[in-house]
């Protein structure tokens, strides 16, 4: 339809076109008088009145097809947002399937974000589709349900799918919380265990540098411990808040996790504490070490440097010598005070307990030793360098003074009548230099002379050598001084005169050059003033220098008369100063004379030349004085004003000018001179010029003055007339407001207006002040003037008036339009206010008209304050304007009346409203009570099934817990029903009929249901407390099966016992599990009492409470049985492994004694026969204290009695205890083909007594096969420690507590009888070998443990084990070809260290106590741990081996240091998406160094970094802190790649050498 209406429209437009047309040819027609005009006009009317009908048909038609398409459009897509809405939650009902792990959890998290923002956006559509939907149910009625029907539907989805949405959040936040926690345990865990693995290391460093570089290793270990520490806290808080939540978790499990994360924790701060004190105790001895050796080095080549040290035998090689010790010496004392700073540091390491404080004290003792020598050393050699400085320094001092006088002796003896050569010096200018030396050096004399007594003093020896060479110098001394005086008189007078002769002589010549000059000066006139100047400037330079040359004179006389008088040319230097006085006399007169002339012409020149130029100025002035015009109108009165102005300023400055002029003329007219009369015409003619311009001037000046106020006046009028006329047009406008606004505006431009005018009065008032003034001054217009004034004062008062006519009518004509608008307005708002308070709805229900009255209270309140507050304006307008006289004012009256009427019938009609809505909100309170009552009480008993099932969930105490709390809630309900009811009764009073049926009603439903629900309760508490009695016997059951296991697995779960000390802290332990249980008997005996009530009570769990009695009682008899077998099992291994100490410790007496023995050594004096008797003697006493011992070590152990008594064997002790050997002689036994087969032989291994090599190895059992009655030779080799053992018999009978007992007090008894222990039998033809007690007592354990051992790779390839107990050990023989254990020398038995691993409150290993371990485990390998992040400007300077990069420009990058890379992003979200900056590849910093870019100045805080490969970057940080701290992060990073490679280095290292090294052959005696 609507593409045919386009088309339509075309149609309409083309016809229109043609209807256009037909009335153009009309118009035509009739314009032309055509004959048809009126048939033509009737046509035309009919024409376009149809037209017009068509027009409106297809507009109205257009309209309804538009209304319709916007409704199907509307239904289109409320479907379409009602399908999506459906699509959207499915997708989330969708998702709550997954979500198994973490990742899961957090991919679910972000589609769910992603959701919400997708439900974000629907929200305004559905905003516009509500809008749309009301606007066309408004515009089509009828059609209102179809429209908003679908919009309905829209909202319950939407709904549905918030409500699904919730869900679906709730449920992924609890599961991701499980998730991350989950794994942060993982995760924690794994770091645990790598640390205590790292941190139990038992390297031990060998260098300062490996001491340093473990314990920088091991602080930040600590770091990353206390950095962990954090996440350590945080899975305790999650840990308590997952056990605080109803979450589906195996709480078992997760406290056994968390137990193990608090053990590992405490024992990885302990392992740190322990190994820290190790390494620090370490590292400080290494530096102890590296300060001996480092002044070790320094003594030892001071020492070197004395020792090749020689005497000089010059003072300057000697005092290079001393200065040399000197600083030597200087040297010696920084260096000794080193040594005692290290001497200092070793006496605190012994103080403080050091593990090598012996190595310590011998460092310190040999230091100190060479440091005393090298002192003593330096001290002897500065003695003797003293002692040769003083003895070559008197030497020198002699030989040089002696030379220096023989010299001065030749030059003072020079004779003088000999005339110097051309160009050499004077002997005058020479002589006295010699003089002053003279008198210096005397006091070297002296000094000399006072440095030989003193070795004369010191070394008798020299004294007559030393004192011949004074004497001689004292001689030489003499003559020297009187040649030199002699010399010195006659040489200053000869210089005196002839300095004297040549001064007169110059000063002649001068004054005979001056006289030349003079008579040139003055001896042509003055013609003018120029030359008069230039000859006076010449005559005062010479009066100068004739001044000058007589000073010189008056000098030359004083030292002509301080000549001796039989000086040589003493008469000529008189003739000459006689001559030069003269000549200066007669020369000082005439320069006089010609001074007085030169200046009197320059003067009158001057005066002249100035009288002329004054005349020039004057003549140039005096016509601008003289002008008669005064100007026509004011602009050209200012500008002669200015003009003047100007002349009389010049004249002023110019004034002092003349007068000097003036003056100056005057005083040279005074002269009678031809020259003085020119200079008297123009002085007169000068002073009358003057006086007239002046005068002149001061006329002028006045005259303008009075033109320039008359012509101001007449302006200022004329511009006032002009404005008042403007004003006063303006003020006769009778211009009105139509409304409020237009009046407004008019009377804020009058008030304008009116300020303007108030304004212009100063004006007038100084118009006013000018005519006044000339009036004053008597002017010619003053008549004129006084008109102009009164005109203008009548002007401005007639103005006055009209601007406050006009202000009061525009001021009424405001206020009624304001009260119009006023009244209006209040009227328009009482008539909505009456349509709301009008309302006959009062509501459906109790939340509807509880809504209503919360609504129409609020409007009340709002309604009665604002509307009185308007009345009250109104009415006082009103009154103010009728008091003020306004000309309306009966209509105000009306107005007022009207609106007080209005507001007195909404008051009232608000007042009904308000007391309908309360009755009615009294009925529906009921009715919603009694409902919410019900609804309590049904959900109450809904709550009671559930809490009956909680029995099987839930510990006692919840049960409790959760009865009492529901009790709590069932007597709250107690109050509402009680005021149900008293609310039932006050309603039955006020209520009939229908109502009071129905309040009736409501109150006995209530009522029935309450006590239902109390008979209900009281059934629930009875089963409850019966659950909970077998809840909590179940829990104290549980706990104790628990405890017993514990206890159980303690008993068997400790490590096998290696000596004696550990047996007895075994046994400790063993006996606190004793206390334990006598502990927990009571607890025991409770529970058990506990059950029997329970039983007694016919419980419906009888048969469970009586099956958990049997469990526990089996339980506390194995307990118990349990720890009998393992005490008496520990008594046992304490026997042994005191024998097997005794056994050790007399075997390695017996070893000690051996070389005594067997030596054949029987002294070749009597002194060693006697000494070799009483080494004999006490070996013999020795031997006697230990036949007890012996004694001892033969009687049987418990362990021997009973696999005694088990065998029916007699009991045998076990070192004299004989197993069945090879038959007497080999022959015999080839032949034989009944001979027994032999049994396995064990054979001691002879180790050395290495701190590595304590415990004993074993020998592996080759066994005696016997194939075709040929037996095969035992062979021994040597294997390790492990052997293993047979497990016990399933139906070998144990004997009980008793009879262990027993066989102990016989065992004893019989140690206490036996005395002599029963010699060993040997055979002397077998092979068998024997094993050591260590290994016989591991081997009882392993029977003990009645576990089997697994034997190394060659123990399985071998056909031979150990026999299962010692029953099936051989006998002792030792082998033919070594020494007895006693005949052996005993080794100096070293204290074993403690192990690392043990605590500190362990007990120490015993020697013979296998180790736990073969070898410590090794070493984690070093991992990268630096991490550093921020962002940073960057600078790629070098791509590769001086390379350039390409790109060189800075770019702000995030820069991320982790796991030994360095990697550049675009921002802080780079690292996560793994995207870096242009693509580049991380940087990897092995063999990388960073430090500060110096050389750069363009920008601060940069630093440098250059990589393995050559290239090179400028980074910039933000400030210093920022800068240092990456740098370290760099450095770090890259050690760390570092010690990677030296680790896997050693790895390689390590590896190769272990294959290599050679095996060490079993069967090789040990190197004694």
């Amino acid at each position: 339809m609507r593409s045919r209406f386009e088309s339509l429209d075309q149609e309409m437009n083309s016809v229109m076109g043609r209807v256009l047309d037909v009335n153009q040819v009309v118009q035509q027609l009739v314009d032309g008088g055509h004959p048809s005009s009126d048939e033509v006009r009737s046509c035309q009317d009919h024409l376009n009145s149809r037209w017009n009908r068509v027009v409106e048909l297809v507009e109205n038609k257009k309209s309804q097809l538009s209304s319709v398409l916007k409704i199907q459009n509307f239904l289109l897509e409320c479907s379409e947002m009602k399908e999506q809405v459906r699509e959207k939650r499915r997708t989330i009902e969708a998702t709550q399937s997954g979500g198994s792990d973490l990742g899961g959890v957090l991919a679910l998290q972000r589609r769910l974000s992603t959701m919400e923002a997708a439900l974000v956006a629907l929200e305004p559509r559905l905003v516009e589709l509500q809008q749309e939907g009301e606007t066309l149910a408004a515009a089509h009625p009828e059609r209102a349900l179809e429209i908003l029907l679908p919009f309905e539907e829209i909202g319950h989805e939407w709904d549905n799918l918030k409500r699904t949405l919730q869900g679906c959040e709730d449920t992924l936040t609890v599961a991701g919380r499980l998730q991350q926690f989950i794994q942060d345990l993982d995760n924690f865990l794994g770091w645990l265990v790598k640390t205590q693995a790292a941190v139990g290391s038992e390297e031990v460093p060998e260098s300062l540098a490996e001491a340093e570089k473990l314990l920088n290793v091991h602080v930040a270990l600590k770091e990353e411990i206390n950095g962990y520490e954090e996440d350590y806290a945080k899975i305790q808080a999650a840990s308590e808040l997952l056990a605080l939540e109803d979450m589906e978790v195996p709480h078992l499990s997760l406290q056994q996790w968390l137990q193990k994360l608090d053990a590992g924790w405490g024992k990885l701060l302990q392992s740190w504490d322990t190994r820290r004190e190790l390494l620090v105790q370490s590292h400080v001895f290494h530096l102890f070490l590296r300060d001996v050796q480092q002044c070790q080095k320094l003594l030892c080549k001071q020492e070197t440097t004395l020792a090749n040290a020689e005497l000089p035998d010059t003072v300057e090689g000697v005092t290079k010598a001393l200065k040399k010790h000197k600083d030597f010496t200087t040297t010696l004392e920084l260096n000794l005070q080193k040594v005692q700073l290290v001497l200092q540091a070793g006496e605190s390491l012994r103080r403080q307990g050091n593990l090598h404080s012996d190595r310590v004290a011998e460092a310190m003792e040999e230091l100190r030793a060479r440091s005393e020598q090298s002192r003593g050393r330096a001290r002897e050699w500065a003695e003797r360098l003293q002692r040769q400085r003083d003895l070559e320094r008197f030497r020198g001092a002699c030989r040089e003074l002696a030379a220096w006088v023989a010299d001065r002796t030749r030059m003072a003896a020079d004779p003088t009548r000999d005339p110097p050569p051309r160009g050499a010096a004077r002997p005058w200018l020479q002589h006295p230099a010699l003089l002053a030396e003279l008198a210096q050096n005397r006091e070297w004399l002296r000094r000399i002379e006072k440095e030989g007594e003193e070795l004369v003093q010191a070394k008798p020896e020299l004294s007559g050598a030393v004192r011949r060479q004074l004497e001689e110098l004292r001689r030489c001394w003499q003559e020297l001084e009187t040649t030199s005086q002699a010399r010195s008189r006659r040489l200053a007078e000869a210089a005196a005169t002839e300095r004297l002769v040549r001064s007169y002589a110059d000063v002649e010549a001068r004054l005979g050059r001056l006289e030349e000059q003079l008579e040139n000066v003055g001896s042509g006139g003055g013609g003018d003033l120029r030359s008069v100047s230039h000859q006076l400037k010449r005559l005062q330079t010479m009066e100068s220098q004739v001044e000058e040359w007589s000073k010189e004179v008056g000098e030359l006389q004083a030292q002509a008369a301080a000549l001796p008088a039989q000086a040589a040319g003493r008469d000529a230097v008189g003739e000459r100063q006689s001559a030069v006085g003269t000549r200066i006399v007669r020369l000082i007169e005439p320069l006089k004379e010609r001074r007085r002339i030169l200046l009197a012409s320059k003067e009158v020149h001057q005066v002249s030349h100035e009288l002329e130029d004054e005349v020039m100025w004057v003549q140039d002035r005096l016509p601008l004085a003289m002008l008669k015009d005064h100007g026509t109108n004011l602009q050209t009165v200012q500008q002669f004003i200015k003009k003047n102005q100007n002349l009389r300023r010049e004249i002023q400055v110019h004034r002092p000018r003349v007068d000097e002029v003036l003056e100056r003329a005057a005083a040279v007219a005074s002269i009678r001179s031809p020259e003085a009369e020119a200079v008297r015409g123009l002085l007169e003619r000068l002073a009358t010029m003057w006086a007239e311009l002046q005068e002149k001037t001061e006329r002028r000046q006045q005259a303008l003055d009075a033109t320039y106020q008359l012509e101001q006046y007449y302006f200022d009028v004329a511009e006032v007339e002009a404005w008042l006329g403007e004003q006063e047009l303006l003020l006769m406008n009778e211009e009105k407001g139509k409304d409020e606004q237009s009046t407004l505006h008019l009377l804020k431009k009058h008030l304008l207006t009116e300020q303007t005018i108030d304004n212009y009065e100063e004006t007038i008032a100084q118009l006013s002040r000018q005519c006044r003034a000339l009036l004053e001054l008597g002017h010619p217009q003053s008549e004129q003037v006084s008109r102009r004034q009164s005109q203008v004062d009548r002007l401005y008062v007639s103005l006055k008036e009209l601007v406050e006519e006009r202000k009061v009518h525009l001021e009424q004509q405001y206020w009624l339009y304001q009260l119009s608008r006023e009244v209006d307005e209040l009227e328009h708002w009482i008539a909505e206010k009456e349509v709301v308070a009008g309302s006959p709805e009062l509501g459906q229900d109790f939340e509807h008209v509880t809504l209503l009255q919360e609504k129409f209270l609020e409007f009340a309140s709002e309604t009665g304050s604002v509307g009185q507050e308007r009345i009250a304006a109104v009415n006082q307008m009103v009154d103010e304007l009728i008091d003020y006289g306004h000309r309306d004012a009966a209509t105000i009256a009306e107005w007022k009346d009207g609106v007080n009427e209005a507001w007195a019938d909404l008051l009232e009609l608000m007042e009904t409203r308000a007391q309908m809505l309360a009755a009615s909100h009294e009925l529906h309170k009921f009715f919603n009570d009694c409902k919410e009552v019900l609804g309590q009480i049904e959900e109450k008993r809904r709550r009671l099934p559930e809490l009956a099932a909680r029995d099987g969930r839930s510990s006692a105490g919840a049960l409790q817990r959760a009865l009492g709390a529901f009790q709590h809630d069932v007597e709250l309900l107690v109050a509402q029903v009680r005021q149900l009811q008293e609310g039932a009764a006050q309603l039955r009073t006020l209520y009939a009929g229908d109502n009071a049926e129905a309040i009736a009603g409501r109150e006995q439903e209530v009522l029935h249901a309450w006590k239902e629900l109390l008979a209900a309760c009281e059934e629930c508490r009875l089963h409850v407390a019966s659950v909970a009695e077998k809840i909590r016997f179940v829990g104290a059951v549980r706990d104790l099966l628990a405890w017993m296991d514990g206890v159980i697995h303690q008993m068997g779960a400790g490590e096998k016992p290696r000596d004696v000390s550990s047996v007895e802290l075994l046994m400790n332990d063993h006996q606190s599990l004793k206390t334990e249980m006598e502990a927990r008997a009571k607890n025991v005996a409770t529970c058990l009492e506990l059950g029997k009530t329970l039983i007694l009570s016919k419980s419906p769990a009888a048969d469970e409470i009586k099956s958990h009695m049997e469990k526990l009682l089996a339980k506390k008899k194995e307990m118990t049985e349990k720890w009998d077998k393992h005490w008496e099992w520990l008594q046992q291994m304490r026997e042994v492994h005191q024998f097997a100490q005794e056994a050790v410790v007399a075997d390695a007496w017996l070893t000690a004694q051996e070389p005594l023995l067997k030596s054949q050594e029987l002294g070749s004096s009597v002194d060693e026969v006697e000494q070799l008797i009483r080494r004999h003697e006490a070996f013999r006493k020795a031997a006697a204290a230990w036949e007890e011992r012996f004694s001892s070590l033969r009687r049987l152990t418990t362990i021997e009695k009973l696999k005694a008594e088990q065998n029916q064997q007699p009991p045998t002790p076990l070192l004299t205890r004989k197993f069945p050997g090879d038959p007497a002689g080999g022959a015999g036994g080839a032949g034989g083909g009944d001979t027994p087969r032999p049994e396995p032989r064990v054979a001691y291994v002879r180790h050395e007594l290495r701190p590595e090599r304590l415990q004993p190895k074993l020998d592996r059992v080759q066994p005696l096969a016997t194939a075709g009655g040929a037996e095969e030779p035992p062979v021994a080799t040597v294997t390790e420690p492990v052997v293993a053992t047979k497990p016990e018999e399933p139906g070998e009978v144990r004997p009980g507590p008793v009879e262990r007992r027993r066989e102990r007090r016989e065992r004893r008894l019989e140690r206490q009888e036996s005395s002599e222990p029963e010699p060993p039998r040997h055979d002397g033809k077998s092979g068998g070998s024997k094993a050591t007690l260590a290994d016989i007592v591991e081997q009882l354990q392993e029977k003990e443990a009645g576990g089997p051992v697994p034997a190394s790779p060659r123990d399985r390839d071998s056909p031979a084990r150990l026999p299962a107990g010692p029953e099936a050990l051989p006998e002792r023989t030792p082998r033919p070809e070594r020494p007895r254990a006693r005949d052996r020398p005993k080794p100096r038995r070293r204290p074993r260290p403690r192990d690392s691993a043990q605590g500190p409150g362990e007990p120490r290993r015993s020697r013979s106590a296998p180790a736990q371990g073969s070898a410590p485990p090794p070493p984690p390998p070093p991992t990268h741990t630096v991490t550093h992040e921020g962002f940073l400007l960057r600078k790629h300077e070098l791509d590769g081996a001086g390379k350039k990069a390409s790109n060189r420009s800075w770019v702000n990058l995030y820069c991320v240091l982790a796991k030994g890379d360095l990697g550049f992003y675009k921002d802080a979200k780079g690292p996560a998406a793994g995207a870096t900056h242009g693509g580049e590849p991380l940087l990897s910093l092995h063999r990388a160094t960073a430090e500060v870019a110096n050389d750069y100045k363009k920008k601060k805080n940069v630093f440098k970094l250059k990589t393995g490969d050559g290239s090179e970057f400028l980074l910039q940080a933000k400030d210093e802190e920022d800068m240092q701290g990456w740098l370290r992060a760099l450095a770090a990073s890259a050690q760390e790649h570092a010690e990677l490679a030296r680790w896997h280095q050693g790895l390689l290292t390590t590896s190769s050498t272990d294959e290599g090294l050679p095996r060490r052959d079993p069967d090789r005696p040990r190197r004694k």
